[in-house]
């Protein structure tokens, strides 16, 4: 029964898309100009005229850069924390982030991705001079364009990593994941194992 069910389902959907059969573009393959948002305006004028309408999102997102014809030999990479922009149209060779997927290396040209991060290093590559950030979650949002957006909850240089502090505050979650009595008090000392470890490894690696 199931599978006629999903039969007529799946031959119904493929008759409504024969008319319009094409792969859906990815946002980066999208003109870059940006347009206001017509049918908002014009809704919102029919029902309130003696009123101007309020602006949508999209009124304040600057136009994206459109997607080149060839490959660009620089990476541009936007590093934002929520208190702070460490990195801002910053062009570079590569970046490798620390993916939940394992360690992702981002050149120009790199096909569009979304990766959830880890607690790991971040490193920027530009001509001989590597900078490392240690990073303990959040994510990456790599365009088409050679565009590489890093949002990250906090991010600090490895090398203002104090080695003896990273040590202490391994032993002590470690404590407290053998003596935790509770699923709430394990998970949290396991966060605090896993981002002390990564960054016991951040500073021998």
């Amino acid at each position: 029964m199931l599978r006629h069910v999903t039969a007529r389902i799946l031959s119904r959907s493929a008759r409504a898309g024969a008319g319009t059969a094409r792969a859906r573009s990815f946002s980066t393959d999208l003109p870059a100009a940006q347009k206001a948002d017509e049918t908002f305006v014009e809704n919102w004028k029919k029902r309130i005229p003696n009123l101007e309408p309020p602006k949508t999102p999209l009124a304040y997102m600057g136009a994206r850069p459109p997607t080149p014809a060839s490959i660009p030999s620089k990476l541009t990479v936007n590093f934002v924390l929520p208190y702070a922009s460490e990195l801002s149209n910053k062009e570079v060779d590569m970046v490798i982030i620390p993916a939940t997927t394992g360690q992702m290396g981002v050149l120009p040209g790199h096909v569009a991705t979304i990766a959830e991060l880890k607690p790991g290093v971040m490193s920027v590559h530009d001509g001989n001079e590597v900078t490392k950030y240690f990073v303990s979650s959040g994510f990456a949002f790599i365009h088409a364009n050679s565009y590489t957006d890093i949002i990250a909850i906090e991010a600090v240089p490895v090398d203002q990593i104090d080695p003896t502090l990273v040590q202490k505050g391994l032993a002590d979650f470690t404590q407290k994941l053998s003596s935790a009595t509770t699923d709430l008090e394990k998970a949290e000392a396991q966060i605090g194992v896993d981002v002390h470890s990564a960054l016991n490894s951040s500073l021998s690696g």
